[in-house]
């Protein structure tokens, strides 16, 4: 019931609006203030829903308009529509779908003090410099891809720690916003939290081992391995293991304390075994004496059937209460429920009793019947149901009398007797035993067999830390075994394959190495090397993705003839259980030919679903693959200028934030190659070819 009237409790409280929070924050001079919305479009949204509602003076207007107007004449493209007017009012937001250029100026602003509301998702909590007097959690649980959950406290606490300014601000505040489902208890809870506990996030990869291998050997690799922070937080979290081990033995220590005065085991061994065969030769009597009585039994039913009034019989069973057999005298027979008839009985006990044939367990027809009984009617205060049980009369008590006591149990058979006596022989030489001289035997073993167990358990235990212990290591040498199978070792030695792979970063270096290796790009225009080599290290998992623009048929074949490629490092790596991604988006590609060929960035935008943010997050990461490319070792000249070529062509305003002339602007240089990387490395920046001017023009 109080469950049930909280829950009810909680249906009635209402949800305050995002511009009366506002409202009250300035009210109270909380301002500035960082509003926590767990979603881009609710950031988006909470900009429409502020209205026309103004946080800035008059100086603080005139200060924002200088810099706002010479940031959109500066770059016209980097303005977000709907954000601009209230920017000027000092109300912004920021998320990951913004283009980075409009949150650097966002970010800017705000430390200045001129914008005092930024709407933003929790990834502003963690590594940018912009503290406020005040933070706004709008809500203390938020949609993961495993449902809807509460905040851990180091999520709470991250959000919470960018409420205050050094040498501005005595303290913080952090504002809860109170919804249908979390109020003052929940956010009690996550204040007075914990931060969770700290967790390295290293994991040895391809491009760690090739790199390794080139400069050390083995042994000075896993050395290095061992040393790394992840080992040590691994082992801190296996002293509970190591306590638990030494516990362990601590109690086989005491065990076997309890066992010094034994001077021979193999005479408890010897003792154990014996108690074993008692154990055995009493199963198989018990089983003998079972079959010996279903075949007593059946007899016992046969011959009840042809039994007749006045016969001496013996009852027994749980049914009629009775633990011995009873002498008795089968009176008569009555129709059952079934085809058998019921049996009616007079006891010795002067009892009368209703049972079935299971309830016979003698039979003596070498004893003279009763004839007294014959005629009898049975008496109208006896019911005539199955199990049941009347007190007899004093005609009856007469007739009791004569009945004779029945002889004792037949012998038993041979086969059961025989049983019986290796039993006895086996409880005698147990009995006799000498293991009796050191205490009771049976305790004896008893504490024998719980050390054996906790050996066992101390080996498993080891056998478990063992491998937690060294489990970067065998991480890394899982990597080694997919990388001889892909010839990119040759033993510990990196060969050509190995020497293009080592040369790039990226999540997965070996898919990179092979894919540049395999020469499916060799053949390709920059723009469309661009959107190949941003299929590669690039994932998108948006379901609700599209694009207007497929790929030209040489992206697709070239990403076709990678599938095949791709699969195979797949299948290895499933196979060593190595979580490296090994991406090939074919969604986007036509998308990053587009901006390489020129497309405008307004357009491009209308083109796809993607935010300008994840647009240019996907043209950056695709930028720093294509710069690593021309450093490849083992790779044709042509390619590592095409390469260059791919690059120039997409690093441009929003991409490259330092450009912001317009393209056609950019004068042609001679092109350059060589096939020295670092000679590359110092000509890559004049290396821009004269077909840019043409495409862009």
């Amino acid at each position: 019931r109080l469950k049930s009237r909280g829950r009810q409790h909680r249906g009635k409280q209402k949800t305050p609006t995002l511009a009366a929070v506002v409202s009250h924050l300035q009210q109270r001079d909380l301002l500035p203030a960082i509003y926590f919305i767990f979603s881009r479009k609710g950031c988006d949204k909470a900009i429409a829903e502020v209205g026309p509602l103004s946080l800035v003076n008059e100086t603080e207007a005139a200060a924002l308009k200088v810099q706002i107007d010479a940031f959109l004449a500066r770059t016209p493209e980097g303005a977000r529509d709907g954000h601009v007017g209230p920017l000027y009012r000092g109300i912004a937001a920021h998320h990951a779908g913004i283009l980075p250029a409009w949150k650097s100026l966002v970010e800017e602003l705000f430390q200045q003090g001129l914008i005092k509301v930024v709407f933003a998702t929790e990834t502003l909590a963690a590594g940018i410099n912009m503290p406020a007097r005040t933070t706004v959690i709008s809500s203390l649980s938020k949609r993961t891809d495993r449902g809807h959950r509460l905040l851990t406290g180091s999520e709470f606490l991250q959000m919470a720690g960018r409420a205050g300014r050094r040498g501005m601000d005595e303290q913080g505040h952090v504002t809860t916003v109170q919804t249908r489902f979390e109020g003052a208890s929940e956010a009690a809870y996550l204040a007075t939290s914990g931060a969770d506990p700290l967790i390295s996030q290293f994991t040895p990869s391809y491009g760690m081992v090739l790199n390794l291998l080139q400069i050390h050997t083995l042994e000075e690799a896993q050395a290095l391995i061992e040393r790394s922070f992840g080992q040590y937080l691994a082992t801190l979290h296996l002293a509970p293991q190591q306590q638990a081990i030494a516990d362990l033995e601590a109690e086989v220590e005491h065990q076997q304390m309890q066992l010094v005065h034994v001077e021979d085991f193999e005479v408890l061994a010897d003792y154990e075994k014996l108690s074993g065969r008692l154990k055995e030769e009493r199963r198989l009597l018990k089983m003998l004496q079972r079959q010996s009585q279903d075949v007593q039994a059946s007899d016992i039913a046969m011959a009840i059937n042809f039994a007749i009034a006045g016969t001496i019989i013996a009852i027994q069973g749980q049914a009629i209460n009775l633990s011995t057999p009873l002498p008795a005298i089968l009176v008569t027979k009555v129709m059952g429920a079934g085809q058998v008839p019921y049996l009616v009985i007079l006891g010795q006990n002067n009892q009368w009793y209703v049972i079935s044939n299971k309830e016979v367990v003698g039979l003596y027809p070498e004893i003279p019947r009763l004839a007294e009984v014959d005629g009898w009617e049975l008496p109208q205060y006896l019911s005539l149901r199955l199990n049941q049980q009347t007190s007899g009369d004093e005609q009856t008590e007469a007739i009791a009398q004569r009945i004779p006591p029945i002889p004792p149990p037949p012998a038993l058979a041979p086969e059961v007797q025989e049983q019986l006596q290796r039993t006895q022989e086996v409880e005698q030489r147990l009995a006799n035993h000498q293991a009796h001289q050191w205490g009771k035997p049976g305790k004896l073993l008893k504490r024998i067999r719980r050390i054996q167990k906790l050996e066992d358990q101390i080996s498993d235990r080891r056998t478990k830390l063992k491998q937690r212990s060294k489990h970067y290591w065998r991480q890394f040498l899982d990597l080694i075994a997919v990388l001889r199978y892909f010839d990119c070792l040759d033993d510990v030695t990196p060969t050509p394959l190995g020497q293009m792979a080592a040369a790039l970063r990226g999540d997965n270096e070996l898919w990179l190495g092979l894919a540049v290796a395999s020469g499916h790009l060799e053949l390709l225009e920059p723009q469309q090397i661009a959107a190949v080599c941003a299929a590669l290290v690039t994932e998108v998992s948006r379901p609700d993705l599209w694009v207007a623009y497929d790929p030209s048929p040489e992206v697709e074949t070239a990403l076709d003839e990678l599938r095949g490629l791709r699969r195979q490092i797949f299948q290895r790596q499933r196979r060593y259980r190595i979580e490296a991604p090994v991406w090939l988006e074919y969604d986007f590609t036509g998308l990053i030919e587009q901006w390489a060929l020129g497309m405008e960035w307004k357009t491009l935008c209308e083109n796809t679903s993607l935010d300008e943010g994840d647009i240019v997050r996907i043209l950056r990461r695709t930028l720093d693959f294509l710069s690593q490319i021309p450093h490849v070792p083992h790779l044709s000249d042509e390619f590592r200028k095409n390469a260059r070529r791919a690059g120039h062509l997409i690093d441009r305003f929003p991409v490259n934030e330092t450009m912001i002339t317009p393209p056609d602007s950019v004068n042609a240089v001679e092109e350059s190659s060589t096939s020295d990387p670092a000679e590359a490395n110092s000509t890559e920046a004049k290396d821009l070819d004269s077909t840019i001017v043409t495409i862009d023009g």
